[in-house]
């Protein structure tokens, strides 16, 4: 077969008598045009169930109603075919479906371009530059809302009924709003199944960070079917304590060890720093929360007279502080900081730095479920010595496991 393929080529290649590459490509643009429109002829056929030039074997009363035309963009520039009609109007050719009219896969790598934090403005060159196709970045941002409906009925997916750990954090974004910029907060959830698998639950899009809105987060995640989460990890924001207790009052509540330090930083000058976390970590570091209390105590006889504040934030968070204390080692890891959601979110920043300010809402909430997509795929692993995490939450959160069995 393809002896008699290269013998058709080579005759046609001798026919054209070709002078110039763009003569080659000219020639393959016609060639395209012409494979797709049998293409569709031959559709026509399969669907009245008889040939174009053949009526003896027509088994139907619908026929051929003339063509429409339509121009597509393909790999080789615009293309205008002609889109065979029947009377009853029941043809829909498969290989060139009624609404598609860019036969390039254009459209695909302006999402990959746009994921990757492109503005409209330099995809439009890129493409341009690729592929001579002249696309405004008006044009663009149209082609990404087409993901827009996907994005919601992924935000409104139902979730499964228990996480073992649910991260919470809030990326914050400069977003024009009726004519004004204001600074909004991205809330992104991201859950630990009971596999050990990493998924993002949901970004909500809202006003600047408050415990308020987290409560309405939170009873979203209710509705769409999360009875229970054993243990939530979350910064510093006042009120996450209260928002979490009225939605999953059995959850325990582990407070970033890293923004607790970084809190109480901010009252230390330079030159003790270094001495002040030193003992700090002597707190977080400690074997058991006996020694930890020991050591909180030790630090505060040290630095209270000079830092007061520094030292009673750490008494004033201490219950929700402590938690990680009542497991073993490989839990700790997991649970004492808000590592695993910081870095979700160190790579929104990564996709979105080019936009100083996003047009609205809906442009934000596209950026970061594209990047979402993009980092879930290396999500391929679970967490580490995982049998034995689930073990001892099958032991210690037996009574919340079990109460819907």
């Amino acid at each position: 077969m393809s002896n008699i393929s290269k013998e058709i080529l080579r005759n046609y290649i001798m026919e054209q008598n070709f002078t110039s590459p763009n003569e080659v490509l000219a020639a393959m643009k016609e060639m395209f045009k012409d494979v797709l429109q049998e293409t569709l002829e031959a559709e026509m056929d399969t669907q009245l169930g008889y040939d174009k030039y053949d009526v003896s074997e027509k088994q139907t009363e619908n026929s051929r109603n003339g063509y429409s035309k339509k121009t597509i963009k393909s790999e080789l520039g615009t293309v205008e075919l002609n889109i065979p009609r029947d009377r009853n109007g029941e043809f829909e050719p498969k290989i060139l479906p009624k609404y598609q009219r860019n036969v390039t896969g254009i459209e695909d790598k302006i999402m990959a371009l746009y994921a990757a934090g492109m503005t409209t403005r330099d995809i439009s060159e890129q493409v341009r530059n690729l592929y001579d196709v002249e696309m405004s970045a008006e044009m663009i941002s149209n082609i990404t809302n087409r993901i827009i409906p996907i994005v919601t009925e992924w935000q409104n997916r139902p979730l499964e009924k228990t996480y073992s750990f649910v991260f919470m954090d809030a990326i914050h974004y400069k977003v024009r709003d009726e004519k004004h910029i204001v600074v909004k907060a991205a809330y992104v959830v991201l859950g630990v199944n009971m596999d050990g698998e990493k998924e993002v639950l949901g970004i909500w899009v809202g006003a600047n960070e408050s415990s308020k809105f987290w409560l309405s987060v939170l009873n979203d995640l209710r509705n769409r079917g999360v009875q229970d989460v054993l243990i939530f990890c979350v910064d510093g924001l006042n009120g996450f304590k209260e928002a979490i207790g009225a939605v999953y009052p059995f959850a325990k509540i582990q407070r970033c060890i890293i923004h607790q330090l970084r809190a109480s930083m901010k009252y230390i000058p330079y030159k003790d720093k270094k001495a002040f976390v030193a003992d700090l970590k002597t707190v977080y570091n400690a074997v058991n929360e006996d020694a930890a209390l020991e050591n909180l105590i030790s630090a505060k006889e040290k630095w209270s007279s000079k830092y007061p504040n520094a030292i009673k934030s750490w008494e004033d968070n201490w219950d929700n502080l402590i938690t990680f204390f009542e497991f073993p080692e490989y839990i700790r890891r997991i649970i004492y900081t808000t590592n695993a959601i910081e870095s979700l979110n160190s790579q929104f920043r990564k996709v979105t730095k080019t936009k100083l300010i996003f047009p609205n809402d809906e442009s934000l909430m596209k950026m970061l479920y594209l990047a979402t997509e993009k980092v879930s795929k290396k999500w391929t692993r679970v967490y580490s010595n995982w049998d034995l995490v689930i073990n001892q939450l099958n032991i210690l959160f037996r009574e919340i496991l079990n109460r819907g069995a």
